[in-house]
């Protein structure tokens, strides 16, 4: 497109994430004429080309190389591993790739146009195309009847912890593999520090976690992160809970880092300790800004910059519809993909709304942490009266012939329905498993649906119909707020 161009469709899908793609492709699918615009060269936005789909594809190399290690108390042993970084990011690439062509050839199938260019308002039904951030319009002018955005968000950066040195990452660098350094520190406990710090310990890397909190993942449940923490701490060279950074040095030859907190002191962690590359893991940010949103009526909410949308995704301007990270938490791919197609269904005029009662979340690390609906955590905080039935894995025929007992299952029930709050897992495929209660919490499950289901024998899915046996029985725990 030139300049001076301007073309004009039904829908614009502003990103070409999970949540994009599938936006376009769902309305593709009802006649809607769609184009997606995106400034990567290749469409997956940073799901596919820089998160869940790389880090799961090292993860799994992770994984492989953990069972090598564990065989041997098997009585089976592959000596040390040896690691080609060079082969392993290429395989990594492939994996993105080859996720990439999928979505392209999807896109054609479905007559949806795929633009590379950066988007910006002009209005509530124009985009200025750029071939740059914040350029000039060289690609010309799109107009819409609807707009979808689904920008995504970007890792979330600490102001005094600003360092300009190429020892200190982001996630985005982390999943490039520059090398593998001899130590490594993790700054942030949640689910991208500990899951890159599980990918780098397994290839070989001295790994350290600090978290400014008293618990890794905060917000999860503490008994399925306990369990996680305990192996943790056999893979990882030092976990330091509430504990921060307050300064970092480039030294020429590493990074010189500063700490203060509960785990600094005589007996405990030394303040100072250097590492050859660090990592900063704080969480995400929504990528509302630089858009233009201020030549439309959309309204973005501090302090984190979230735009504000309705049940069925739309904006306080009736032209925009927002989803995904972009659009409030939690920041997941899945979580985007079900608002899109609420979002189309509201703009193709049915009645449509985002209205779920559970959304799974997964941490893949060694063992997996999944959950789903409430928490205990969550019920202590809230007075809400619950019951549970907890399923520890040293029970379980699976997980012992595979050597993985250490996990526990958690279902939470209302102490008068019996049906299900909630679903807690931690263990191998604790991300596969959660499925079953998922869909437990979203059709009204009681726990005697889920314990007088069948479950195939021997499976860890048992652990699942075991605990909500144990949920709806006499030997559960009982919490009941105080009055």
């Amino acid at each position: 497109m030139a300049q001076n161009d301007t073309r004009k469709t039904e829908l614009v899908v502003i990103g070409a994430g999970p949540g994009g793609y599938a936006a376009a492709f769902a309305a593709a699918d009802r006649g809607i004429k769609t184009v997606i615009v995106d400034a990567d060269p290749q469409p997956g936005g940073v799901c596919l080309n820089r998160g869940c789909i790389p880090s799961k594809a090292l993860l799994h190399i992770a994984r492989l190389i953990a069972e090598t290690r564990e065989a041997a108390e098997w009585g089976v042993s592959f000596g040390e591993p040896k690691i080609d970084i060079d082969a392993v990011r290429k395989w990594k690439n492939s994996v993105v790739s080859k996720n990439a062509g999928g979505v392209r050839q999807l896109a054609k199938a479905r007559g949806v146009e795929i633009i590379q260019a950066w988007a910006r308002f002009e209005n509530s039904q124009t985009l200025l195309l750029s071939s740059e951030k914040g350029g000039p319009a060289d690609r010309g002018r799109l107009t819409y009847d609807k707009c979808i955005l689904a920008v995504g968000s970007r890792p979330a950066v600490i102001p005094s912890l600003q360092l300009d040195s190429p020892r200190v990452m982001d996630s985005t660098a982390a999943l490039e593999l520059p090398d593998v350094p001899r130590s490594l520190l993790v700054i942030g406990g949640g689910y991208i520090g500990l899951e890159m710090g599980t990918v780098y310990a397994a290839l070989g890397s001295q790994v350290s976690v600090v978290e400014m909190t008293d618990g890794l993942l905060p917000g999860a449940d503490r008994d399925l992160v306990r369990v996680l923490q305990k192996r943790l701490e056999t893979t990882f060279k030092q976990i330091l809970l509430g504990t921060k950074v307050s300064g970092m040095t480039d030294t020429g030859s590493a990074v010189a880092v500063q700490f203060e907190g509960a785990a600094v002191g005589e007996g405990k962690a030394a303040a100072e300790q250097t590492f050859d590359r660090v990592l900063i893991a704080v969480g995400r940010t929504p990528n509302s800004q630089d858009l233009g949103l201020e030549n439309t009526k959309v309204r973005v909410l501090p302090p984190r910059g979230f735009i504000e949308v309705n049940e069925q995704l739309r904006t306080a301007d009736e032209h925009i519809y927002a989803i995904g990270d972009v659009a409030g938490e939690p920041m997941l791919a899945h979580k985007a993909s079900k608002e899109a197609k609420v979002a189309v269904e509201a703009i193709a005029g049915d009645k449509a709304a985002f209205d779920v009662r559970a959304i799974p979340g997964v941490v893949f690390t060694d063992p997996e942490v999944a959950w789903a609906g409430l928490t205990e955590t969550q019920a202590k905080e809230k007075g809400i009266e619950i019951q549970v039935g907890k399923f520890p894995w040293g029970a379980s025929g699976r997980a012992t012939a595979i050597g993985r007992n250490d996990g526990l299952t958690k279902i939470i029930v209302s102490p008068h329905s019996k049906r299900i709050l909630g679903v807690g897992i931690v263990g191998v495929g604790a991300g596969e498993l959660i499925a079953e209660g998922t869909l437990a919490i979203e059709m009204g499950a009681t726990a005697e649906d889920v314990g007088l289901t069948i479950h195939s024998h021997p499976t860890l899915s048992e652990t699942v119909g075991e605990a909500a046996e144990l949920a709806y029985g006499t030997t559960t725990h009982v919490y009941r707020p105080p009055r």
